[in-house]
């Protein structure tokens, strides 16, 4: 309830030239007494099994979108006339969004509870997997463009058969999939999750072959002008695949091509983006697309935040790391020789595009670099996943494509969700660092470019899970299972001897602290985070058990 079924169901229904059906006012229309008052006069399970009668009479129909109650997938024949007969479309809203869109609304008998609250949590414990079974398509929704959600959905069903109809039933899961996270083994599938942010919100696309997808691209560019900012290993790759998609909608392209490496992500090549912006007299209603990894989706994002004040950005990134994390939330930046990504803005882009089939191509150090943070995400929020990455690491590393394409969900899931709660990092965000601070140092003490940034990483969670152990915020088998997952990943687990000065130092250039305090990112316990100072002698016994020796 209150994920705005109606609203967007009549919103497709006219796209699409069809009749919209709502089942809770054709039960009203049929029974001539509202909703509330049945629950009050029949109970719920009346009222469910006139429901159930009303579903099975209006998916006989041709030529109509239907929204159903939100109990609607309660009982069995609901589900199978669904599965049966179309295309199901389940949209997925937080308990929050349900709160503030039902909190005044009385005709709604289930929530008229002494806490509201509670029994929309019980609610959705209880009807997510049977959401997730029956759906074709799931839409993240939180407060939406209707007009963008729209047109998600529009490109989604044109890649089913039957696009006319309400659902086709899918197969059954990978056993060692999460259930009910993956259901499809239709790998052409695409999925969607929406970064809330109110005005700035824009939807990420992720699911292979969508480089191809004018739909899915040209929405968000209002102007005649495109500049593509990508470097010398991506451009041979798939530079042209997009050129092509915008010029057939007649699009001017202005292409730049940078060199690859974490060590040109510096004022030099932020100044020959400005250059070639403004030798090609792009303005102000140019949209920047940035195609590769995290350097050029920072680079890219700080380039439009700043020409002219600001263009418009659209994220394609190629990378798992870009695809999992750089890509989403704003951050956009360069690096400085005397810290990373201490230079840069906050700015959303339109959308983010993520072409699973881009990670074909992946090096292998690379897909490793991806994995550190997925493994961060679940570390650190998300116990459950992390429990799933530790049975389908071997997946991962095998690129096997429906494990990748829900990591990348999941981890796009967690990262909107924290960005929603805090666009600017004034808190909350900073928990997305677990393992940066460290990270950070061995990248800018080993120079950049030499460690990859998720191999940083990886080893600064090491490091970070070594000293949550040391406070007695974890146990020894926590810090050990995170310490094996990361070497399952291909990841380094043993940090270079920078010696303890050099260390404290790059450390003291982290955006996280406070009144020269260095405070760091740990784990309390395994899937929850903890910001906090740590004494000195606890961090010194960390960097001496997990530094090799010089």
């Amino acid at each position: 309830m209150g994920a705005g079924k109606t609203t967007l169901g009549r919103a497709l229904a006219r796209r699409l030239n069809k009749r919209f059906i709502d089942t809770d006012h054709e039960i009203e229309a049929r029974t001539g007494v509202s909703i509330p008052v049945i629950f009050e006069l029949e109970g719920e399970e009346q009222f469910r099994q006139r429901e159930a009668e009303v579903i099975r009479d209006l998916t006989a129909l041709e030529d109509v979108v239907i929204a159903t109650g939100g109990g609607a997938v309660l009982l069995e024949q609901n589900r199978s006339y669904l599965k049966q007969r179309g295309t199901v479309i389940f949209l997925r809203a937080s308990i929050n969004s349900i709160m503030q869109r039902t909190s005044h609304d009385k005709n709604r008998p289930l929530l008229q509870t002494a806490d509201p609250r509670a029994r929309l949590e019980d609610m959705s414990r209880q009807r997510e997997p049977f959401y997730a079974d029956v759906a074709d398509i799931v839409i993240e929704t939180g407060r939406p463009n209707v007009q963008a959600m729209l047109a998600t959905i529009l490109g989604q069903l044109e890649r089913f058969s039957k696009p006319t109809s309400l659902m086709s039933t899918p197969t059954m899961p990978n056993p060692t999939m999460p259930d009910p996270f993956i259901r499809r083994t239709d790998t052409a599938a695409s999925h969607v999750v929406n970064v809330d942010l109110g005005e700035r919100s824009y939807p990420i696309t992720i699911g292979p072959q969508l480089l191809d997808r004018g739909d899915l691209l040209l929405p968000h560019i209002k102007g005649a002008r495109v500049a593509i900012v990508t470097n010398t290993i991506v451009a041979p790759l798939y530079l042209e695949r997009v050129v092509q998609v915008l010029k057939a909608a007649g699009k001017q392209v202005t292409s730049i091509i940078l060199p690859d490496g974490e060590e040109e992500k510096n004022f030099a090549s932020l100044t020959k983006i400005f250059d070639v912006l403004l030798a090609e007299k792009c303005d102000r209603t140019t949209t920047m697309i940035a195609l590769g990894g995290g350097v050029i989706g920072d680079m890219t994002g700080f380039a439009a935040a700043t020409y002219m004040r600001g263009v418009p950005f659209i994220q394609i990134p190629t990378t798992l790391l870009a695809q999992v994390d750089s890509s989403v939330g704003g951050k956009t930046g360069i690096n400085h020789p005397l810290g990373k990504n201490m230079i840069g803005a906050f700015y959303q882009p339109q959308a983010v595009i993520a072409d699973t089939g881009s990670l074909n191509t992946l090096p292998a150090r690379e897909l490793s670099a991806g994995l550190a943070e997925v493994i961060k995400h679940g570390a650190i929020i998300d116990a459950p996943f992390f429990e799933w990455i530790e049975q389908n690491i071997s997946a991962l590393m095998a690129r096997d494509p429906l494990a990748l394409a829900y990591a990348i969900r999941r981890s796009c899931e967690i990262k909107a969700d924290v960005v929603r709660q805090d666009e600017r990092e004034g808190g909350l965000r900073a928990i997305l660092n677990f393992g940066h601070t460290f990270g950070h140092a061995i990248e800018a003490g080993m120079g950049y470019g030499v460690w990859l940034h998720g191999e940083a990483v990886g080893c600064g969670m090491v490091m970070a899970a070594d000293l949550s152990c040391r406070l007695g915020y974890i146990d020894a088998a926590a810090r050990d299972r995170l310490t094996a997952l990361v070497q399952a990943a291909g990841l380094p687990v043993r940090a270079p001897d920078l010696g303890q000065a050099r260390w404290h130092s790059l450390m003291a250039v982290d955006k996280k602290n406070e009144g020269g305090e260095i405070r760091f990112i740990l784990m309390r316990p395994l899937g929850s985070p903890l910001i906090t100072p740590v004494p000195q002698e606890l961090l010194l016994q960390t960097l001496a058990a997990c530094c090799d020796k010089a």
